[in-house]
């Protein structure tokens, strides 16, 4: 007797056809297609200036469309309340972002009303020792900072998680930390967009990876052409 074949994932972010223009007029993105799926990576790569991070900002609203759309489980993400989307699709930025005061002082950013325990945790969740909450933020390492700026995303439960190339100011070993911590991530069922200019790490850990070149989807010749170079200055 047949059976009827699975039915395919559905995204957690779509990205249908999305246009950005900047407003002297450039096109930053011309109609590129993606999407991110709950427990899996996809990785953005591409060329400097090729819009990547434009593509990312998109998932939360911290950039806009021009044209086409971005959807949440389904929903365009303009129907949403801005804050809220936030806190359901976070973000982590390329440099560490700290704010003044202690590791707990930074995830209370998050949470406020979130207690030690939960707080340790939290940090336990991406590797760093509790005994972190009454450190100063800024004595951290830069791999320190960055697992804290998760661990703070995290706070907010969210279900897709935005990282703009988070490791590109980090040590190979620190690098190798983020990117472990991420595959576990996902395989908790998170859904994961991240940019990177390294190819090696593209290939890495991407399930899916998008190839963006002067701002267009790249074709797939051209885009297995890029990512067999290992040159990031090479166009699709």
């Amino acid at each position: 007797m047949a059976t009827d074949p699975p039915t395919p994932p559905r995204p957690a972010l779509a990205f249908e056809s999305v246009r950005v223009t900047s407003e002297d007029g450039a096109e930053l993105l011309r109609g590129v297609d993606a999407a991110v799926y709950p427990g899996s990576v996809t990785v953005v790569a591409g060329p400097s200036g090729s819009g990547k991070t434009t593509l990312l900002r998109l998932g939360n609203r911290l950039e806009v469309t021009s044209g086409g759309v971005v959807r949440f489980h389904g929903r365009d993400v303009a129907e949403l309340d801005p804050l809220e989307l936030r806190r359901r699709v976070g973000m982590v930025f390329q440099r560490p972002v700290v704010f003044g005061g202690t590791v707990r002082d930074n995830l209370h950013v998050a949470s406020a009303a979130a207690t030690d325990e939960a707080l340790v945790a939290d940090l336990a969740r991406v590797g760093l020792a509790g005994e972190l909450l009454d450190r100063v933020a800024d004595d951290l390492s830069g791999g320190e900072a960055q697992r804290m700026c998760i661990a703070r995303a995290l706070l907010t439960r969210p279900e897709v998680l935005l990282m703009d190339e988070p490791t590109s100011s980090l040590d190979p070993e620190s690098r190798r930390g983020i990117e472990s911590l991420v595959q576990v991530l996902a395989g908790e069922g998170l859904g994961i967009m991240w940019v990177t200019h390294d190819l090696a790490q593209a290939t890495r850990l991407g399930e899916q990876v998008v190839v963006l070149a002067a701002g267009r989807n790249a074709d797939p010749d051209g885009a297995a052409r890029y990512l067999a170079s290992g040159a990031e200055t090479e166009e699709p």
